[in-house]
């Protein structure tokens, strides 16, 4: 891999022992530490941007399968890289710089000129990123989502359908940005508060919801509505295009966050005192897995969502799944990352993970990989009667394995 600053080169070049050509990818991504956000920013600005290790994993893996990776900065040198670069293709996990719809940003860059890109596409991320508008489409296909109402002053009025408790986050970010245990208010003074932090130190408005006291569950996955007939591992998918990873419980009650998974308790890595529990595959009865991969198929689809997604759930006083929000660009650092997690509790290597959402978007913009993946299909097909009975080749499931 490359960054394209040119400091630092391709280390190893792709494996000669492929027959296709490698493809020049373009790694887009924004990186800590590397924007002054200024004096006024919010304690937790930039926390959605990746690691540099995220990148060098992803970019790894993708070296790994025999292509060529540049890795790109996602801000405004952008334009006159992807030109300059010309890749076949981009890997996007880029947040964006700045703006309402900023996750739209390198999608809607790759739209214009031309480029195929991972992930999914300008609409989808600009509308996800909303969590209001977000909740509004979900209502509007009678998914079940919380009470809500978006608040531009502290002195709107509060919908009456709304009681205490409540809680408050901004209503474009993510990564818990915004959310510790001030969120939840429980009466009048402290939600005019917690509305007037949030308009003041996001610039945005507030989103504000019946508090769900239950137990908060997220629901990864990968695919696209089709058949699966001539991906690189068609085995991995149902009828409808979709591999659905283990349900993922967030035990909250031992983090530094009682009761909330905000910013501060995702920044601990797993198993380090005031970090929370991380349960995959979830204790759950199979009717509540099933009802969940079910709202996480109907709801990515009003959405129009595409490749990779994850859905955060939790269970409100009558115990049912509520839609919480939707996280179109999910993290994939191999050691932290909600949806890593789930894929290496059921077997599956990093490597597998991150070229399947590279092949789904090859497979939408009709890039000529039916040689690779004829070539990998063979080679690992030879072996799948080795598979753990039940469970895609080459992977174990954590389940049957314990």
């Amino acid at each position: 891999m490359r960054y394209l600053e040119g400091s630092r080169v391709h280390k190893k070049p792709p494996s000669t022992s492929r027959k296709p050509a490698p493809w020049r990818i373009a790694l887009i991504a924004n990186l800590k530490d590397e924007i002054d956000w200024g004096p006024d920013a919010p304690p937790d600005a930039g926390s959605e941007f990746d690691r540099r290790d995220t990148l060098e994993a992803i970019a790894g893996a993708l070296e790994e399968d025999g292509h060529w990776v540049h890795i790109c900065r996602g801000d405004d040198s952008l334009p006159e890289v992807l030109a300059n670069l010309r890749p076949h293709i981009c890997f996007n996990i880029a947040e964006g710089v700045g703006g309402d719809a900023r996750e739209a940003q390198v999608p809607a860059l790759c739209e214009l000129l031309g480029i195929p890109y991972t992930a999914s596409q300008v609409l989808t991320n600009a509308l996800s990123l909303d969590k209001t508008r977000t909740k509004r489409i979900w209502r509007d296909h009678g998914l079940p989502t919380s009470t809500f109402q978006e608040f531009h002053s502290p002195e709107d009025n509060l919908d009456p359908a709304l009681s205490f408790p409540l809680f408050v986050k901004p209503s474009r970010e993510g990564t818990g940005m915004g959310v510790d245990t001030s969120a939840v208010v429980r009466d009048e003074k402290a939600l005019r508060q917690r509305v007037d932090y949030v308009l003041r130190a996001y610039n945005q408005p507030a989103l504000v919801e019946a508090f769900l006291p239950g137990r908060e569950f997220t629901v990864g996955f990968i695919g696209n509505p089709g058949d699966p007939s001539r991906r690189s591992r068609p085995w991995l998918y149902d009828e409808d295009g979709y591999h659905f990873f283990p349900v993922l419980e967030i035990d909250n009650a031992i983090s530094i966050s009682p009761g909330v998974y905000g910013h501060d308790a995702k920044g601990f890595d797993i198993g380090v005192e005031g970090a929370p529990g991380y349960l995959c595959p979830a204790d759950i009865p199979n009717r509540l897995r099933l009802r969940l991969i079910d709202l996480t198929k109907r709801a990515s689809k009003a959405l129009g969502v595409r490749d990779v997604s994850r859905i955060d759930f939790r269970a409100g006083t009558d115990g049912r799944p509520y839609l919480m929000e939707i996280n179109t660009l999910p993290g994939l650092n191999p050691e932290v990352s909600d949806l890593c997690i789930m894929a290496a509790s059921e077997g599956m290597a990093y490597p597998v993970l991150i070229t399947e959402i590279l092949y789904l978007a090859a497979e939408r913009y009709s890039l000529p990989f039916e040689e690779r993946v004829h070539e990998q299909t063979m080679t690992e097909g030879a072996h799948r009667s080795m598979a753990t009975p039940g469970a895609p080749w080459g992977y174990a499931s954590r389940r049957q394995q314990t």
